[in-house]
């Protein structure tokens, strides 16, 4: 099934100079890219895009690092994009992430991970939308 689902370059991949690596990785995996744009999260940004770890002991410094540089989100679409996506992203801890992996080749530790990917058709929707307005859609 044709699905769309969120992806994100975090800050630290952004500020390391290998977002278009990743970017070609994604095209390599046969993900077409719908939408992209380069944002700078400000807290309350991030702590909204991140509500559901509110209550986690690490979501000061998530938002923190997410509010520590830009970031790429994108809009890729593809057969089974969000089962693909988390295959091709790895583990959330670089150390347990299989080799060949973005978070493998390209994250520094299991905060700084390099990428972000929707967990589900449900939360695809909603962070494609927080990232994108209806007129941003419109042409997909």
């Amino acid at each position: 099934m044709l699905q769309k689902t969120l992806a994100i370059i975090k800050p630290d991949a952004v500020a390391a100079g290998k977002a278009g690596a990743i970017i070609a990785r994604y095209e390599k995996a046969g993900f077409r890219i719908l939408a992209m744009k380069m944002v700078r999260l400000n807290q309350a940004q991030a702590e909204g895009f991140y509500e559901v770890h509110k209550q986690r002991p690490f979501f000061g410094s998530l938002t923190a690092f997410m509010t520590s540089g830009p970031c790429i989100p994108m809009i890729l679409e593809a057969e089974d994009a969000i089962a693909k996506n988390r295959e091709l992203m790895g583990a959330t801890d670089p150390a347990e992430a299989a080799e060949g992996t973005l978070r493998a080749d390209f994250a520094e530790n299991k905060e700084r991970n390099a990428v972000h990917g929707s967990d589900a058709p449900e939360t695809a929707e909603k962070e494609i939308a927080f990232f994108f307005s209806p007129y941003e859609l419109l042409a997909l």
